[in-house]
């Protein structure tokens, strides 16, 4: 059974930093892409960010230069840094296992985000 658990999410002041982190389980992690999705109240799910192999990294224009996407294979676990962060990233932050080692349309697909785990909250306010 795939086990997705985010955490690292809070209340921070926008121009401020958060990392979420991901831990995966029941599957062999560094096998698959993986990519972080939001939700913010009343809008539909939104891609933010996917990493493939490890290697190649994909973001939403409106995160690029901010955030940073980071897989740890022999930690099982996925991360992604949050800086200058604005009222605007305010959502439910999910991380999502792809359908196989690589993603290839960039924006994925949402059939590739219907493994992820319950979720981080991220308050950006003032």
């Amino acid at each position: 059974e795939v086990l997705l658990v985010e955490s690292g999410g809070g209340v921070v002041q926008p121009g401020e930093s958060l990392r979420l982190s991901c831990t995966a389980s029941g599957f062999t992690f560094e096998n698959f892409a993986m990519s972080w999705v939001r939700q913010a109240p009343g809008k539909e799910l939104e891609w933010v960010s996917t990493i493939n192999n490890g290697i190649s990294k994909y973001y939403q224009d409106s995160v690029k230069g901010r955030f940073t996407i980071s897989k740890d294979n022999a930690k099982n676990t996925l991360y992604l840094q949050m800086n200058s962060l604005k009222t605007e990233d305010t959502a439910m932050y999910y991380c999502a296992r792809a359908q196989g080692s690589r993603v290839s349309i960039i924006p994925p697909p949402l059939s590739e985000f219907n493994n992820r785990g319950r979720g981080t909250q991220v308050t950006v306010s003032s």
